[in-house]
């Protein structure tokens, strides 16, 4: 008897986490391999965070729920974050602590928009933003962003086509491109959704891991978007799975009700070590000019061929190549170059299901010696390809 499936079942695979279980049953086995295919620091959190996280064992309070929004001590640091970081006043109750940032998307996606609605988001760009919305019933519209536009949509276009979303998703540094807005761009986008109507979702996730100078928060240009952050990236904690939402004033209680619903309330035990991570700038800023070691390393070190017409990365930890020169197909190619030099990469199909064809991502947020490595290998396998 055949039984009904879900539609779910026509959402693509995200090829990076893919890659990532291939390359590490592979050195399961006893490869050598070289990850630059998952967007995960190579650094440990804090010491100070694992610390905070040792001595909450001994807090019976650690053990149980938080409320759905999360530890409020925890969310008031958040808030001193804000002000700390680009001195903006946040109201720590509109601040939700979610399992991840991924869980973030899906809450802001159910609190704002309705089974149909539209949500137009950059491509290339991040594939769960994509496939969760094909989850939920969102249809995503595609904002092609290409080297020409200095890799970033062009929103204008859809006012001159009357073609005006119910939302619209930006991340600043962007992942795949490494794109980092710049504060003019960032108020004009905040000012062109608050005139328009449009909802605007601003993942700000890899905020800290700009390589010229700070960038702002899109709260300081409008309090009607929703803003998603994660101690993944700049705090070094994937493994902890821990994001927060910064909501606005109409979205708070719906949200809460969500949170309640989908999942209780995010691990009250990280919650308490979380609380730490906001003492730690100076040790985690010293990882910054590792990225952009790394990043440059790759620039000088890879040939043109396999660079391309590269996005600029000015921030994040991603290194977005053109590898028209040498592929058409971009999954296969990352294929050959994982089973012949252990060097783990992401087809850029899995961030644009067109252009990508052509394109590969390169994280570089392991160690130097790591991307030495890297750059040995292919250069090795191109040279004999």
């Amino acid at each position: 008897m055949a039984f009904k499936i879900s539609q779910s079942n026509k959402i693509p695979a995200f090829l990076a986490m893919q890659v990532m279980e291939q390359a590490n049953q592979m050195q399961a086995a006893g490869g050598n391999l070289v990850h630059l295919e998952v967007g995960q620091p190579s650094s440990p959190p804090p010491a100070a965070v694992c610390r905070a996280l040792e001595k909450s064992l001994g807090h019976i309070a650690s053990h149980g729920y938080s409320v759905a929004m999360g530890n409020p001590a925890l969310r008031q640091r958040i808030a001193a974050h804000y002000q700390d970081w680009y001195q903006i006043s946040a109201d720590w109750q509109k601040i939700a602590i979610t399992p991840g940032s991924s869980l973030g998307f899906v809450i802001a996606f159910l609190s704002a928009f309705d089974k149909g609605d539209r949500i137009a988001i950059a491509s290339p760009g991040y594939p769960a933003y994509f496939n969760s919305m094909l989850a939920l019933g969102i249809t995503p519209q595609l904002l092609p962003a290409r080297a020409a536009q200095d890799w970033k949509p062009d929103l204008e276009a859809l006012v001159a086509n009357g073609d005006i979303p119910d939302g619209l998703l930006l991340a600043s540094p962007a992942n795949p491109t490494g794109v980092v807005m710049r504060d003019v761009e960032l108020e004009a986008v905040c000012r062109w959704c608050d005139k328009h109507g449009v909802r605007l979702i601003m993942d700000e996730i890899y905020h800290g891991l700009s390589f010229d100078e700070p960038t702002q928060s899109a709260l300081a240009f409008t309090d009607n978007a929703i803003i998603i952050n994660s101690f993944s990236k700049y705090f070094c904690m994937t493994g902890w799975r821990l994001g927060w939402i910064v909501l606005p004033d109409d979205l708070v209680q719906i949200a809460e009700r969500l949170a309640q619903n989908l999942y209780i309330s995010a691990p009250s035990i990280n919650q308490m070590g979380a609380i730490a991570a906001f003492d730690c700038y100076k040790e985690l800023d010293a990882h910054i000019p590792r990225y952009q070691e790394n990043r440059d390393l790759l620039y000088r070190g890879l040939p043109s061929i396999f660079l391309g017409d590269h996005a600029p990365s000015d921030g994040a930890f991603y290194l977005y190549a053109d590898v028209s020169a040498l592929t058409g197909d971009s999954i296969a190619f990352a294929g050959r170059l994982l089973a012949e030099t252990g060097v783990a990469i992401t087809p850029g199909v899995d961030f644009d299901a067109f252009q990508g064809r052509t394109h590969v991502r390169l994280s570089y947020a392991g160690s130097t010696k790591e991307m030495k490595k890297a750059v040995q290998r292919i250069n090795s396998w191109l040279a004999k390809t």
